[in-house]
C-alpha cells in the first residue's frame, strides 16, 4: 500500500491560548516521531475546540502517522461532518479507510481529492477496474519508477485484460478472437500442440486476421519446426509487408534452415523497418558471418553491444566476436571480447546478496 502522509499546518481560526499549547507541543511530538504523545496532544484540542474540525484532522493524521488506521476513522469523520469540504480529510480518511479493507467508502472520499495514485488503488480494491487502469496511469506519468505504482498499474491491467478475456470467452466462444485468445494461453503455457490446434482454427475462421499467422509461427519456432515456422511467417509477411517483427522472425527460421542469402535479405528488410532492433541486428550478424562477410557481422555485433550494454543478448554478441576475431588471428581482440563475455556471463549468475529487512 502507498502510504504517501500529509504533513501540513492547520491554521485554526482563533484556537484559544490553551488549545494552541496542545498544537504546538503535538507538532513537535510528530517531528520527533512521537505520535502517542501527538495523539494525547490533539485529543486534548478536540476536547478544548469541539466544532473546529482542524482539530480533528490533526489527530487523524497522528494516528495515521501512527499506523492505527482504525483509530484515524472517527475524528476525520467528524472533521468532514463539521466541514464537509476539507480535502484533507477526505484524503487522509481515504487512505485510512483503504488500509482497513473499506475500498468503495475509500473511493467515494478520495474522489474529491487530487490524489490519482490512492484512488487508483482504491478503485482496483473495489473492482472498479477501467478508473483503476485511467487513474493509475495517470499517477504513474508523474511517478514513473514508483514500484508500488508500476505494481498496481500491472495488476489492473491485467485483471482488466482477464475480465474482457474472460467476457469474450464467455459470450463468444466459437470466434475466431476466442481461439486466439485460447492459443495465446496456451502458448505462454508452453502447451504447443493446443495452441497450434487454436490458431489454426482462429485462421479457418478468419484467415485475413493481422497477427494469427505470426502467433502460429511463433508456435512452431517455439519447437524448432522451422519450415512450418517460416511458412507461417511468410504468410504474415505477404499480408503484413510492412510488420518489422514479421520480417524478423521469417529471416530467423530462414536462418535457422541455412538459407543465408534469403535470411539476410529478410533481415535487413526487418532493420530498415524498425532499425537497431538488437535480436535483427544479432541475427544479421550471424547471417552475415556464415556468408563469409566478417566487416558485415562485425558491424551489426558492435551496435548490438552499443544498444545493450550488459544484457544477455550483448554477451552473445561478445562471444561472437570473440569467435570472429579468432578465425582472423586477432587473438588479443579475440580475449578482449572473451574477457566481456565472462563478466556478463559472471554478473547474471551471481547470487545476489542478503535482503536488508
Amino acid at each position: 500500500m502507498i502510504w504517501a502522509f500529509l504533513c501540513f499546518l492547520v491554521a485554526f481560526q482563533g484556537p484559544s491560548s490553551e488549545a494552541l499549547r496542545h498544537i504546538q507541543a503535538g507538532t513537535e511530538a510528530e517531528k520527533k516521531r512521537q505520535f502517542n504523545v501527538a495523539i494525547t496532544e490533539f485529543r486534548e484540542v478536540t476536547r478544548l475546540e469541539p466544532t473546529v474540525p482542524d482539530g480533528f484532522v490533526r489527530l487523524g493524521q497522528a494516528f495515521l502517522e501512527n499506523h492505527d488506521f482504525g483509530g484515524a476513522i472517527p475524528p476525520l469523520k467528524q472533521a468532514l461532518k463539521l466541514n464537509p469540504e476539507l480535502s484533507a480529510a477526505h484524503q487522509l480518511l481515504g487512505y485510512a479507510l483503504l488500509a482497513q479493507g473499506y475500498a468503495a467508502e475509500a473511493v467515494s472520499h478520495l474522489q474529491k481529492t487530487d490524489d490519482k495514485a490512492a484512488l487508483g488503488i482504491a478503485q482496483l480494491e473495489a473492482e472498479q477496474l477501467p478508473d483503476a487502469v485511467v487513474n493509475l496511469q495517470a499517477a504513474l506519468a508523474n511517478r514513473p519508477n514508483d514500484p508500488d505504482l508500476l505494481y498496481y498499474f500491472g495488476r489492473a491491467s491485467g485483471l482488466l485484460s482477464k475480465q474482457s478475456i474472460d467476457a469474450l470467452l464467455a459470450n463468444y466462444p466459437d470466434s475466431a478472437r476466442a481461439h486466439q485468445a485460447m492459443a495465446e494461453n496456451y502458448y505462454v503455457l508452453r502447451q504447443m500442440p493446443q495452441a497450434e490446434k487454436e490458431f489454426q482454427e482462429a485462421i479457418r475462421l478468419r484467415p485475413d486476421t493481422p497477427r494469427l499467422h505470426l502467433e502460429l509461427g511463433l508456435v512452431y519456432a517455439g519447437s524448432s519446426q522451422w519450415s512450418k515456422a517460416e511458412e507461417a511467417f511468410r504468410a504474415e509477411t505477404k499480408m503484413q509487408p510492412g510488420n518489422a517483427e514479421a520480417a524478423y522472425q521469417l529471416g530467423n527460421a530462414l536462418l535457422q534452415q541455412g538459407m543465408m542469402r534469403e535470411a539476410r535479405a529478410e533481415l535487413k528488410r526487418a532493420d530498415t523497418l524498425q532499425p537497431e532492433m538488437p535480436e535483427t541486428l544479432y541475427s544479421l550478424g550471424k547471417a552475415a558471418s556464415l556468408e563469409g562477410d566478417a566487416a558485415s557481422a562485425e558491424k551489426a555485433w558492435m551496435k548490438v553491444i552499443e544498444i545493450e550494454k550488459t544484457s544477455d543478448l550483448a554477451a552473445k554478441a561478445h562471444f561472437a566476436l570473440a569467435g570472429l576475431y579468432r578465425k582472423q588471428g586477432k587473438m588479443e581482440d579475440a580475449q578482449r571480447e572473451m574477457t566481456e563475455f565472462k563478466k556478463l556471463q559472471d554478473t547474471a549468475t551471481r547470487p545476489e546478496g542478503p535482503q536488508k529487512q
